[in-house]
């Protein structure tokens, strides 16, 4: 596994791979994605990770036939927040994404 720390030069080629291959709007869907982790943890460390973009093994995202999904880690969420996202995992749970348009971005 490859770890990169650092600005946008510096991040791993093979996420940059992953999502340049994807058709619209996943792969718009997943640069969005991405760079909102970026901004939301400055120096994320990010790798690919069975076959997907993982950050610092709290965050991923997978393009899949029409749509995108975002995962999180459960163990820093509260369990309010726990009840926001989709599926049965007991570590991990995600968000369903279809278009740019369903993605808030965080505040400045």
């Amino acid at each position: 596994m490859t770890f990169l720390k650092g600005n946008r030069s510096e991040l791993n080629t093979t996420v940059d791979q992953y999502i340049e291959r994807q058709k619209s709007p996943q792969k718009e869907i997943c640069r969005e994605l991405r760079t909102i982790i970026q901004k939301t943890i400055p120096g994320v460390y990010e790798e690919m990770y069975l076959g997907v973009p993982w950050f610092e093994d709290k965050v991923y995202i997978v393009a899949l036939q029409d749509h995108v999904n975002i995962g999180f880690s459960l163990r820093a969420l509260s369990k309010e927040m726990q009840t926001e996202l989709e599926g049965n995992g007991k570590t991990m749970k995600h968000i369903t994404i279809g278009s740019l348009k369903e993605i808030v971005t965080p505040q400045q």
